[in-house]
């Protein structure tokens, strides 16, 4: 667009250059590959936000500001909600209507999605295989997040703002290496549950968050069931067992932990 046209709904969104990216590769094209299309190019999109959000999340708690995080934490949650709302759409389509573009495929898989393996290591993985198998520039990307603060890290940092006493081996930890549980934490969840209700809410909607990503990942894997049994998923995966694999790991233990204390 030049200096001289006009800003429209369809220019500043750049309508044109988005619906030409759906491009289905079957003969036909068979019908449902469009719908297979947007569902997972609206799921990048969304990927790309949360990851916008998630960092800014990080800022706002290592600044202790209680009241934006909390803002930003629902916000997440709800996109969480909106992902996992989108496999109902998904689900309207029948193993015989996937099947009838699947072989297109090939090699690709939501298995390479390297803002999805982006969101797990700022959500704490720290899995060098969770990486391995991408593009060099999205594996050092990748890479590069899970050498960095985690959500966690960062709430580690507010809890201290809020007046937490914790030791540096814990706050200054190695942050490539995966968070392990601690009393001495679980006991500052708890002292600021009960003495600082805005820091509580804080803690609650991390709980949302990580909720949601167990609801997601279960939706995920009755879909794939749904869809192709036990059949290997594409791209090498092994489907539906890899997926079930992720299932009920938290991504913030010590939340979990301290909820029969209260």
């Amino acid at each position: 667009m030049t200096g001289n046209e006009a800003l429209t709904y369809s220019t500043y969104l750049r309508i044109g250059e988005l619906l030409e990216l759906q491009r289905p590769l079957s003969d036909g094209p068979e019908h449902d590959e469009l719908l297979f299309i947007v569902i997972h190019q609206t799921y990048e999109l969304w990927f790309k936000e949360l990851i916008h959000e998630l960092r800014a999340a990080q800022a706002s708690l290592e600044a202790g500001d209680t009241h934006r995080a909390l803002s930003i934490l629902g916000r997440i949650r709800t996109i969480l909600k909106t992902c996992v709302a989108q496999v109902d759409i998904l689900e309207t389509m029948t193993p015989l209507q996937f099947n009838s573009f699947r072989d297109r495929l090939g090699e690709a898989s939501g298995f390479q999605s390297a803002q999805f393996r982006e969101i797990e290591a700022i959500l704490g993985r720290r899995d060098a295989r969770a990486a391995a198998h991408l593009l060099p520039a999205d594996r050092d990307r990748v890479d590069a997040a899970m050498q960095s603060a985690s959500l966690w890290d960062s709430t580690l940092r507010y809890l201290v703002t809020q007046g937490a006493d914790l030791p540096s081996e814990i706050v200054e930890r190695d942050l490539a290496a995966a968070y392990q549980p601690s009393a001495v934490v679980q006991a500052a969840l708890i002292d600021l549950y009960r003495n600082d209700p805005q820091a509580g809410l804080v803690f609650e909607r991390l709980v949302d968050i990580d909720e949601g990503l167990q609801e997601w990942r279960y939706r995920h894997v009755r879909m794939v069931e749904r869809t192709i049994g036990r059949k290997a998923g594409t791209g090498g995966s092994t489907g539906a067992d890899y997926l079930r694999s992720t299932l009920f790991t938290p991504v913030f233990p010590d939340l979990w932990e301290i909820r029969s204390a209260f």
